[in-house]
Protein backbone atom coordinates (compact mmCIF):
# COMPACT_ATOMS: atom_id res chain seq x y z
CA UNK A 1 0.00 0.00 0.00
CA UNK A 2 2.84 2.44 0.57
CA UNK A 3 5.00 2.44 -1.50
CA UNK A 4 2.16 2.13 -4.42
CA UNK A 5 0.75 4.76 -3.35
CA UNK A 6 3.35 7.43 -4.69
CA UNK A 7 2.83 5.89 -8.16
CA UNK A 8 -0.12 8.09 -8.93
CA UNK A 9 1.18 11.26 -8.16
CA UNK A 10 4.07 10.62 -11.08
CA UNK A 11 1.13 9.51 -13.81
CA UNK A 12 -0.49 13.47 -12.83
CA UNK A 13 2.35 14.94 -14.82
CA UNK A 14 2.18 12.50 -18.05
CA UNK A 15 -1.49 13.75 -18.59
CA UNK A 16 0.09 17.10 -18.60
CA UNK A 17 3.08 16.95 -20.66
CA UNK A 18 0.88 14.21 -23.29
CA UNK A 19 -1.51 17.45 -24.03
CA UNK A 20 1.56 19.62 -25.16
CA UNK A 21 2.31 19.90 -28.82
CA UNK A 22 5.44 17.49 -29.84
CA UNK A 23 5.71 15.70 -26.62
CA UNK A 24 6.26 12.16 -27.37
CA UNK A 25 6.39 9.26 -24.69
CA UNK A 26 9.19 7.66 -27.17
CA UNK A 27 11.28 10.78 -27.65
CA UNK A 28 12.64 13.00 -24.97
CA UNK A 29 12.08 16.96 -25.34
CA UNK A 30 14.84 19.17 -26.52
CA UNK A 31 16.69 20.92 -23.93
CA UNK A 32 17.73 23.90 -25.19
CA UNK A 33 16.88 26.15 -22.42
CA UNK A 34 16.62 26.03 -19.04
CA UNK A 35 12.44 24.94 -19.38
CA UNK A 36 13.28 22.60 -21.32
CA UNK A 37 16.28 20.62 -19.35
CA UNK A 38 13.68 21.24 -16.85
CA UNK A 39 11.07 19.21 -18.74
CA UNK A 40 13.77 16.78 -20.10
CA UNK A 41 14.47 15.71 -16.46
CA UNK A 42 11.01 15.21 -15.76
CA UNK A 43 10.30 13.39 -18.93
CA UNK A 44 13.19 10.91 -17.61
CA UNK A 45 11.64 10.76 -14.66
CA UNK A 46 8.41 9.51 -16.20
CA UNK A 47 9.65 7.43 -18.46
CA UNK A 48 9.93 4.10 -15.92
CA UNK A 49 7.62 0.92 -16.52
CA UNK A 50 5.70 1.54 -13.53
CA UNK A 51 2.03 2.86 -14.75
CA UNK A 52 -0.12 -0.18 -14.69
CA UNK A 53 -1.12 -0.10 -10.93
CA UNK A 54 -3.24 3.29 -10.78
CA UNK A 55 -6.40 2.38 -13.28
CA UNK A 56 -9.57 3.05 -10.99
CA UNK A 57 -7.79 4.03 -7.93
CA UNK A 58 -9.36 6.34 -5.36
CA UNK A 59 -7.58 9.57 -4.49
CA UNK A 60 -8.50 12.47 -2.04
CA UNK A 61 -6.67 15.28 -2.37
CA UNK A 62 -6.51 18.36 0.44
CA UNK A 63 -5.45 21.49 0.83
CA UNK A 64 -4.45 23.33 3.69
CA UNK A 65 -2.79 27.08 4.80
CA UNK A 66 -0.32 27.65 7.59
CA UNK A 67 -1.18 31.22 8.82
CA UNK A 68 1.21 32.18 11.12
CA UNK A 69 1.91 28.33 12.49
CA UNK A 70 -2.13 27.77 12.86
CA UNK A 71 -3.54 25.37 9.73
CA UNK A 72 -6.29 26.20 8.18
CA UNK A 73 -7.99 22.76 6.53
CA UNK A 74 -11.28 24.41 5.04
CA UNK A 75 -11.95 22.92 2.17
CA UNK A 76 -14.03 25.28 0.50
CA UNK A 77 -11.23 28.31 -0.23
CA UNK A 78 -9.55 25.52 -2.25
CA UNK A 79 -11.65 24.14 -4.60
CA UNK A 80 -9.68 25.55 -7.64
CA UNK A 81 -6.58 23.90 -6.10
CA UNK A 82 -8.37 20.55 -6.07
CA UNK A 83 -9.63 20.65 -9.15
CA UNK A 84 -6.61 21.44 -10.73
CA UNK A 85 -5.05 18.59 -9.20
CA UNK A 86 -7.86 16.39 -9.66
CA UNK A 87 -7.65 17.01 -13.66
CA UNK A 88 -4.97 15.53 -14.13
CA UNK A 89 -5.47 12.07 -12.01
CA UNK A 90 -9.18 11.63 -13.79
CA UNK A 91 -7.24 12.00 -17.11
CA UNK A 92 -4.88 8.94 -15.94
CA UNK A 93 -7.73 7.09 -15.08
CA UNK A 94 -8.08 7.50 -11.84
CA UNK A 95 -11.11 8.52 -9.23
CA UNK A 96 -10.54 11.57 -7.64
CA UNK A 97 -13.26 13.41 -5.44
CA UNK A 98 -14.19 17.15 -5.79
CA UNK A 99 -13.80 19.60 -2.44
CA UNK A 100 -17.50 19.28 -2.54
CA UNK A 101 -17.69 15.34 -2.35
CA UNK A 102 -15.49 15.73 0.52
CA UNK A 103 -16.62 18.49 2.52
CA UNK A 104 -19.80 16.35 2.06
CA UNK A 105 -19.13 13.23 3.18
CA UNK A 106 -16.33 14.08 5.44
CA UNK A 107 -16.57 15.67 9.17
CA UNK A 108 -13.87 18.76 9.56
CA UNK A 109 -12.21 17.63 12.52
CA UNK A 110 -11.43 14.18 10.10
CA UNK A 111 -9.82 16.55 7.41
CA UNK A 112 -7.56 18.00 10.48
CA UNK A 113 -7.07 14.73 11.15
CA UNK A 114 -4.36 14.90 7.99
CA UNK A 115 -2.44 17.97 9.02
CA UNK A 116 -2.24 16.70 12.47
CA UNK A 117 -0.81 13.23 11.92
CA UNK A 118 -4.34 11.50 13.98
CA UNK A 119 -3.93 8.13 12.04
CA UNK A 120 -7.27 7.26 13.60
CA UNK A 121 -9.61 9.93 12.61
CA UNK A 122 -7.39 10.26 9.20
CA UNK A 123 -8.33 6.35 8.99
CA UNK A 124 -11.76 6.95 10.13
CA UNK A 125 -12.01 9.61 6.64
CA UNK A 126 -10.32 7.65 4.25
CA UNK A 127 -12.69 5.09 4.92
CA UNK A 128 -15.88 6.84 4.32
CA UNK A 129 -14.52 7.77 0.99
CA UNK A 130 -12.94 4.06 0.32
CA UNK A 131 -9.98 6.21 -0.57
CA UNK A 132 -7.01 4.44 -1.26
CA UNK A 133 -4.00 7.24 -1.27
CA UNK A 134 -4.51 10.78 0.20
CA UNK A 135 -2.62 13.99 -1.26
CA UNK A 136 -2.57 16.65 0.87
CA UNK A 137 -0.59 20.20 0.45
CA UNK A 138 0.21 23.19 2.65
CA UNK A 139 0.62 26.49 1.37
CA UNK A 140 2.99 28.47 3.57
CA UNK A 141 3.93 32.25 2.83
CA UNK A 142 6.09 35.06 3.99
CA UNK A 143 6.40 38.31 3.18
CA UNK A 144 9.70 40.86 3.10
CA UNK A 145 11.18 43.90 1.60
CA UNK A 146 13.07 43.86 -1.78
CA UNK A 147 15.81 46.20 -1.25
CA UNK A 148 17.13 46.51 -5.08
CA UNK A 149 13.70 47.93 -5.88
CA UNK A 150 12.19 48.88 -2.80
CA UNK A 151 8.62 46.81 -3.02
CA UNK A 152 7.36 44.21 -0.72
CA UNK A 153 7.76 40.42 -2.18
CA UNK A 154 5.52 37.41 -0.95
CA UNK A 155 7.14 34.26 -1.00
CA UNK A 156 4.94 31.41 -1.40
CA UNK A 157 5.76 27.32 -0.23
CA UNK A 158 4.19 24.74 -0.89
CA UNK A 159 4.57 21.33 0.51
CA UNK A 160 2.83 18.25 -0.79
CA UNK A 161 2.55 15.02 1.30
CA UNK A 162 1.67 11.46 -0.48
CA UNK A 163 -0.13 9.53 2.43
CA UNK A 164 -1.96 5.75 2.67
CA UNK A 165 -5.25 5.46 3.21
CA UNK A 166 -4.21 5.62 7.32
CA UNK A 167 -2.47 8.53 6.64
CA UNK A 168 1.14 7.51 6.84
CA UNK A 169 3.42 9.14 4.69
CA UNK A 170 4.72 7.96 1.51
CA UNK A 171 6.44 10.48 -0.43
CA UNK A 172 7.07 14.49 -0.47
CA UNK A 173 8.06 17.20 -3.18
CA UNK A 174 7.96 20.82 -2.48
CA UNK A 175 7.39 23.78 -5.14
CA UNK A 176 8.22 27.40 -4.29
CA UNK A 177 7.40 31.10 -6.06
CA UNK A 178 7.80 34.04 -5.46
CA UNK A 179 6.16 37.82 -6.57
CA UNK A 180 5.85 41.35 -6.33
CA UNK A 181 1.74 40.93 -7.22
CA UNK A 182 0.29 41.46 -3.15
CA UNK A 183 -0.45 38.91 -0.97
CA UNK A 184 -2.87 37.06 -2.25
CA UNK A 185 -1.09 33.66 -1.64
CA UNK A 186 -4.13 31.47 -2.15
CA UNK A 187 -3.86 32.60 -5.83
CA UNK A 188 -0.42 32.24 -6.30
CA UNK A 189 -0.27 28.94 -4.56
CA UNK A 190 -3.16 28.03 -7.54
CA UNK A 191 -0.51 29.53 -10.21
CA UNK A 192 2.38 27.53 -8.38
CA UNK A 193 0.30 23.99 -8.91
CA UNK A 194 -0.13 24.86 -12.56
CA UNK A 195 2.99 25.45 -12.92
CA UNK A 196 5.20 23.14 -11.07
CA UNK A 197 3.17 19.95 -10.76
CA UNK A 198 4.25 18.19 -13.62
CA UNK A 199 7.84 18.67 -11.60
CA UNK A 200 6.41 17.83 -8.43
CA UNK A 201 4.56 14.59 -9.38
CA UNK A 202 7.22 13.28 -11.27
CA UNK A 203 9.83 13.15 -8.57
CA UNK A 204 7.26 11.44 -6.67
CA UNK A 205 6.47 9.07 -9.29
CA UNK A 206 10.37 8.71 -9.83
CA UNK A 207 11.00 8.17 -6.05
CA UNK A 208 8.50 5.38 -6.53
CA UNK A 209 9.54 3.52 -8.94
CA UNK A 210 12.90 3.64 -7.75
CA UNK A 211 11.50 2.29 -4.09
CA UNK A 212 9.52 -0.75 -6.16
CA UNK A 213 12.59 -1.63 -8.20
CA UNK A 214 14.56 -2.09 -4.98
Amino acid sequence: MRTSSAILLGFCSIAAYAQTPGFSFSNPPAADTAQEKRDAVTWAQLNTPCRDRIKNRKIMVLIAEDKNGLVAAGQAPYSRHVEAINTRLKELGLKAYTAEQIRRQVAQEEVDAYFKNDPDRALSASRRMAAQYVLRGVIASRASQNAMINVNQVHVNLDFTLTDAAGRPVSTATASNASYAGSDTSGMALTLIEERADEVVAKLYSDYCRKAGK
